[in-house]
This record gives C-alpha cells, sequence and structure tokens, in this order.
C-alpha cells in the first residue's frame, strides 16, 4: 500500500515537473519567436528601468546581444580621455558596434589631459594601463566609425582641435549627421579658431550647429569648391568673435536657414578683434538667407549701430530679439535720425533684453513708429526679456536623456 502510494506520489510529482518543463519552454520559444521590432521595444523599456538587467539580458544568446547591444551603445559619452581609448579598442573586436551610435558626447577638461605627458604615454590611474599616443591622436577615427550617429557634442581643449576638424574635412564619414555641438576650451581663455573646424558648414546633412567662443576672421569659406543648397537650419553663436564678412560667406551655403542666434557677454574677454561694432553689418551678412529666416536672436549689448536697420527684405521674419531700442534706428552723434527701421511685413514679435527709453530720439521713433505701423504696433513687446547668453554659457554640454531641450530656452 505504502508503494503504492510512493509510487503514485512519485508519479505525480514527475509528471508536474515535466508539465512545468514544458509550459516554460513554450513561453520561452514564444518569447523568443516575437519580431525583432517587438523585442527592441521591449528591451527600450527595460533599459529605461534597469541598464544592469539589459545588459544581462544580452548575454542570454547573440540575436538578443544584437538587440541590445543597438540600445546599450545607441547614445554614448566620453568623459575621459580613457574612455574613448577603451571604447576604440574594443570596436577592434566588434566593428558594428560603432554603427548603433545615434548620440554621442566627448567632454572633458584640459587637466584630465595632463597625465599624458608623462613619458609620451597615456596612464589610467585605476588599473595602471598604458596607452600609446596614438590611441589618443585616434579619437576622430572612432567617431568616424559611428556611421548611423545624428547628434555629436564636442566639448574639449584645444589641443583637439585639429584632429577633431579632420572629421570634417571630408570626405564624410558621418553621413547622418544632424546636429552638431562645438567648443574647444582654452587653457588661457582665448576663443578657439574656427577655420580649423570650417568645413563643419559644407556638411551634406546638417541641420543644427551650435558653436561656442569661437574666432573666424574675414576670410570665412574661401575654398574653391562651395557646396549649396545645404540643409542648416539653426545656427547658434555664443560668445563668439566672428567677422561679418566671414559669416556672409558662410551664410551663402544653406538652402533655407530658419533660425539665427548671436550672442556675447556684457564685457567681452578677450577683447573682440574679429566683430563688427556695428549691427548693421551683422544684418547685412544675414541678407542671403532673408527669406527663409524666421527668427533672429542678436543678444549683444556692446554692439552698436550707426544706421536705421533696413530688414523689409526678411519677408519670412516672425520673431526678431535685440538689446536695445536705439539699436533699431542707429545712434548717430550731432546728428538727426532722417531714417526709420525698416520692419519685415510679417514680423510678430520685437523684444528687447535692455531697458527702453535710455536714448529720446530713440523712443519718441519707436512710438511714431507703433503709430504709423500696424505691424510694429502688433509686434512690439514692450515688456523685457532676460538676456539669453548668460544661460546659454552655463549650459551643461553632458546633459540627460531629454537632451534636445539643452538648448531650448523659454524667455519670458
Amino acid at each position: 500500500m505504502n508503494d503504492n502510494n510512493n509510487n503514485t506520489v512519485s508519479s505525480n510529482t514527475s509528471g508536474t515537473s515535466t508539465s512545468t518543463s514544458t509550459s516554460s519552454s513554450g513561453s520561452s520559444n514564444r518569447f523568443a519567436d516575437l519580431p525583432g521590432d517587438v523585442l527592441e521595444q521591449v528591451f527600450q523599456a527595460l533599459a529605461d528601468t534597469s541598464f544592469r538587467d539589459l545588459c544581462s539580458v544580452s548575454l542570454v544568446n547573440k540575436h538578443w546581444h544584437d538587440i541590445a547591444d543597438s540600445i546599450l551603445y545607441k547614445d554614448v559619452r566620453f568623459e575621459t580621455p580613457e574612455h574613448h581609448v577603451v571604447f576604440g579598442k574594443s570596436l577592434a573586436r566588434r566593428e558594428r558596434r560603432g554603427s548603433a551610435i545615434h548620440y554621442a558626447s566627448v567632454a572633458y577638461t584640459p587637466s584630465q589631459l595632463e597625465h599624458f605627458a608623462d613619458w609620451g604615454r597615456i596612464i589610467d590611474p585605476a588599473v595602471g594601463t598604458q596607452y600609446m599616443p596614438e590611441h589618443y591622436e585616434g579619437l576622430a577615427h572612432t567617431i568616424s566609425t559611428m556611421s548611423n550617429l545624428q547628434e555629436l557634442e564636442i566639448c574639449l581643449p584645444d589641443d583637439m582641435l585639429h584632429g577633431i576638424g579632420a572629421l570634417f574635412n571630408g570626405p564624410f564619414d558621418l553621413a547622418c549627421l544632424k546636429s552638431c555641438s562645438l567648443f574647444y576650451k582654452s587653457r588661457a581663455d582665448q576663443y578657439w579658431d574656427l577655420r580649423e573646424n570650417i568645413h563643419i558648414f559644407a556638411h551634406p546633412t546638417l541641420e543644427v550647429l551650435y558653436i561656442r567662443r569661437a574666432r573666424l576672421d574675414y576670410r570665412g569659406f574661401d575654398f574653391i569648391e562651395r557646396p549649396h543648397e545645404l540643409p542648416l537650419k539653426k545656427l547658434h553663436l555664443i560668445e563668439c568673435d566672428i567677422s561679418d564678412d566671414a559669416l556672409g560667406d558662410v551664410l551663402e551655403l544653406p538652402r533655407a536657414l530658419d533660425e539665427f542666434v548671436m550672442t556675447q557677454s556684457a564685457e567681452p574677454r578677450p577683447p573682440l578683434e574679429e566683430s563688427s561694432d556695428n549691427l548693421g553689418d551683422y544684418i547685412v551678412a544675414l541678407q542671403s538667407q532673408c527669406e527663409s529666416l524666421e527668427h533672429i536672436t542678436i543678444d549683444f549689448p556692446s554692439m552698436g549701430s550707426r544706421r536705421p536697420l533696413r530688414m523689409r527684405d526678411f519677408v519670412s521674419l516672425k520673431t526678431f530679439r535685440i538689446n536695445w531700442d536705439w539699436q533699431l534706428f542707429g545712434k548717430m552723434h550731432n546728428k538727426p535720425r532722417l531714417h526709420s527701421f525698416g520692419v519685415p511685413p510679417f514680423l510678430e514679435k520685437l523684444e528687447f533684453f535692455n531697458e527702453l527709453g535710455t536714448d529720446e530720439e530713440a523712443t519718441e521713433l519707436l512710438e511714431y513708429l507703433m503709430k504709423t505701423s500696424d505691424v510694429a504696433a502688433k509686434a512690439i513687446q514692450t515688456t523685457l526679456i532676460k538676456s539669453i547668453n548668460d544661460s546659454l554659457v552655463t549650459c551643461e554640454h553632458l546633459v540627460s536623456r531629454n537632451r534636445r531641450d539643452s538648448f531650448i530656452l523659454t524667455l519670458t
């Protein structure tokens, strides 16, 4: 009797185990049979919760590893020189990994490069590993392997200026690049030479470009081969020292620029050498894009204005932001202003960063303009708005996952 009972229990236990195993196997097979795009959505949701768990999932099989890899390496940030060295070495084993990257940020300070000088070697203080200088110089090559890269943020010491510039000199490895931010830190806090990266303006797919603390002289884009009809839509020049002639030259390349921002501090340091002191010169430089520009912001409080601005040809302009009301009409000493501001025909907002009414004659002209121009009367905002320059120059280059909002500022 006992033997029978024991057999029965044994039989039931065995059956239960087999049933559970079969059910688990079937469930696993059904999950494995999911289409790749569905698995990618599942893995993406897992990544939003825990990258560590996604790393574990990537070890299950090769198919899952390939899908997980495309998520794990979609965004990469090199915060130290060692990061790009190690990653560059990993590409020798997994060449396809570079193509998974859509966003790359390379940002470290001059002080982080100091240990490079130890007998011409790079030393990882954590493990004592030594890398030869060719790995350090190969950062541009590492970035060039990112064939599907869409966003690139560069915030590096100016020692890297020439090497990164080789990325944009062509042929273009970054065939999918849409957005780029360039800032090179000088130990003496000088402006970096934009001519080293000038070919970024000729990139065939770039739509958004942010440049911070760069210098560009009058020569502009002085090359025999000049591309045209480029897709650049937004150009932000943050605390730059840019010649108006050079700006006019590079703005002949885009097909239809729709947003231009130029900012500078109230007391530029070091003193500006290339920039014009006349706002009207930069309006002339923008003339080649007058039919497409919708938003112009020039936050440059120290810039003068010798004559009234002529902007009637800016037929698409909706928003115009400057510092002073007198910059609209020019500031000529001991001479009456004989002309008024040429109002763009479809202007919706005319905003000022600084106090109104500091120039009595400009105030009278502004009041008269509002009485005689319906467009100006509707557009002029007498409420002061905050300068955007301080916000832009303190903006973190290494931003969180909502990085696409990093340069979008609400002006109130």
